[in-house]
């Protein structure tokens, strides 16, 4: 009979979806419902309104939660809990850098840098009554999985194209507020597909710290690569030397562009940016070389400084052309991580000022972790055929 009425309440439940403008939709968001309420009740040690000894904490209310799926848009009651807080399983599981901006915001609060928008932003999360034991808690985790993700070791060793860039925030450190860079490496592996490498945090770019970060790249396996992709930050461009000898160095074309373009006046901006473009629109060293010639005598007299910034760094900007089967529009420039880096921004925009290094190292890894795991499931950014002639010409 049981058996009977479990069988009947589950059709009605069925029919009951089916009549609904989105079934799917709907019966995932009832299913999210029954986990919530089966893992606060263990969380808790006690069921819905039951009196248990064995009761940790009690419900207090609920918080609305939206939560994006390949299904649609589903915002969710989740439970609140007294003592300890929570968050389901199946949104800390997908959603790592939120709960990492969760604990900036947390880690603010009790090292007493609160301002409106941490309270603001606070209050939209979610998170009330913190305590610095909730905090510590909550953070290890993550801290656990950030650090297991940036020394984790390199087991494809060939990573045969690097890009490297730096990230800057603010960030509390020593009682007053710096500006604090989290360098960052990216690369392809053999087979073509993106790789975050390297996440460090630094008080700033010089020769000594990119050149730390080389070294442990290469203590967690990685081999020498063919190609280097940076702007063009004299120790950066030091220790690319000093680490990878032999290896090629591209200065990325997007950031030497806007160097020469700063010594161009207003009125000639536009004119002189479309034939600055135009050396980097050929795939023949000769033809590139040959158009900067051409805009060398057209502006020599009027912008002599932006066109000797040029002469200075063309050979180096136009190192992609030795590797003619390379995408030229991904080797040439650093956009790709400068896209990542925008990515970022819109995270760390709504902390502001972080309260310590390591709140915002955790969540620019974080969220990178995320950003790794959707490029592995992702087409090729490289082609494996393109990356095999890097071998054959090092042969």
């Amino acid at each position: 009979m049981a058996q009977q009425k479990d069988t009947t309440n589950l059709s009605g439940m069925l029919l009951q979806f089916m009549g609904s403008k989105d079934p799917m939709l709907n019966m995932l968001d009832w299913l999210c419902s029954q986990m919530m309420e089966a893992e606060i009740s263990n969380q808790i040690g006690a069921e819905k309104h039951e009196q248990s000894q064995e009761r940790t904490s009690h419900r207090c209310g609920f918080r609305t939660r939206r939560l994006d799926t390949r299904m649609g848009t589903m915002y969710l009651l989740v439970p609140k809990v007294r003592n300890g807080g929570y968050i389901p399983f199946f949104v800390t599981e997908r959603k790592r850098s939120e709960a990492a901006l969760v604990q900036v915001v947390q880690e603010a609060f009790v090292n007493g840098v609160s301002t409106r928008k941490m309270d603001k932003l606070a209050k939209s999360l979610g998170i009330e009554g913190i305590s610095r034991s909730q905090v510590s808690e909550m953070t290890k985790g993550l801290n656990e999985q950030a650090e297991e993700f940036r020394n984790r070791p390199l087991t494809s060793g060939a990573y045969p194209v690097l890009w490297v860039d730096a990230l800057y925030e603010k960030v509390r450190y020593g009682g007053r507020v710096v500006s604090m860079a989290i360098l960052l490496v990216c690369g392809v592996n053999e087979e073509g597909k993106r790789e975050v490498l390297a996440i460090e945090s630094m008080l700033e770019e010089s020769r000594e710290s990119y050149k730390q970060l080389f070294e442990k790249l290469k203590e967690r396996g990685l081999t020498k690569p063919s190609l280097i992709v940076s702007d063009a930050h004299k120790g950066l461009v030091a220790a690319i030397g000093e680490c990878f000898p032999g290896a090629s160095w591209q200065r990325c074309k997007v950031h030497f562009m806007r160097n020469i373009l700063v010594h161009v006046p207003h009125k000639e901006k536009e004119r002189f940016a479309g034939l600055l473009k135009g050396i980097w629109l050929t795939t023949d060293l000769e033809t590139a070389k040959r158009r900067a010639q051409e805009l060398a005598d057209q502006y020599k007299e009027k912008c002599p400084k932006a066109i000797e910034t040029l002469e200075e760094g063309l050979e180096d900007a136009l190192t992609f052309l030795a590797f003619p089967k390379l995408d030229a529009r991904k080797v040439s420039s650093n956009n790709m991580l400068e896209r990542l880096n925008k990515e970022i921004r819109r995270r760390t925009r709504a902390v502001g000022i972080f309260p310590n290094p390591e709140s915002y190292l955790r969540l620019v890894t974080v969220y990178l972790m995320e950003y790794s795991e959707d490029w592995s499931v992702t087409r090729s950014y490289l082609s494996e055929e393109s990356l095999k002639s890097l071998d054959n010409q090092a042969a």
